[in-house]
């Protein structure tokens, strides 16, 4: 049964999915209570857009094992593309509690928080996203940006900085420390941040507008 798994699961990559379909039927008409094939299930079906239908699979493999950490993080990503972050957030918690207490999990809840303008909780999950993957420069990005809105700015820029050491083409990391360099009033430190922005993106509009805002302000000073 594990080989139909692993098989599926290589054909979804691929992008053979009616094959990967026929199989993990196979899997189910063999055993009715194979949860890990409607977990497959729910991601073949949520990848051609149907994520409905991908929200019943997964709850389908958890009603047959409800510690099932893989449906429910499943199941989360879903909601989250539906833009239902409260179900996105019970379901990420629920992998944790059944023990997915990966770097993603904790990222992903952070999204969920943020995006709900829950900036406390959003810190705290993506904190410890970073804690656990210090090398994902999308959870310190997101986790400098929720410093930001919470005007913890000095703490913002240092990770702002460290994205940028991870990723020196990361422009928009350099436009928010042109935006916090701005709010600490050093003028010429963010002008020049917003250039790098520029350099790495002519077309970032917003660093390009931060530019022109501070350019004017110095010249009537």
């Amino acid at each position: 049964m594990e080989n139909k798994h692993v098989e599926a699961a290589r054909l979804i990559q691929e992008g053979k999915l009616e094959e990967a379909a026929k199989l993990l039927n196979e899997a189910i008409e063999e055993n009715p209570n194979d949860a890990l094939a409607y977990v497959n299930f729910g991601h073949l079906v949520s990848i051609v857009g149907e994520k409905e239908k991908a929200i019943v699979f997964y709850n389908k493999a958890t009603e047959i094992d409800g510690s099932l950490a893989t449906a429910y993080y499943g199941a989360g990503n879903t909601y989250f593309e539906l833009e239902k972050y409260e179900e996105a957030i019970d379901s990420f918690k629920k992998a944790v509690e059944n023990g997915l207490v990966e770097a993603d999990a904790y990222f992903m809840l952070g999204l969920c928080y943020y995006n709900l303008g829950l900036l406390p909780y959003a810190l705290a999950n993506l904190k410890t996203a970073t804690e656990k993957n210090p090398d994902d420069v999308d959870a310190l990005f997101q986790y400098g940006l929720t410093l930001a809105q919470l005007e913890q700015v000095d703490e913002a820029v240092s990770v702002f900085e460290n994205v940028v050491q991870k990723n020196e083409n990361h422009a928009d990391a350099y436009y928010n420390l042109g935006v916090a360099f701005a709010f600490k009033e050093d003028a010429a430190k963010a002008i020049s941040m917003f250039d790098k922005a520029i350099k790495i993106q002519p077309d970032h509009l917003l660093a390009g507008n931060g530019k022109k805002q501070l350019e004017t302000l110095l010249r009537e000073e």
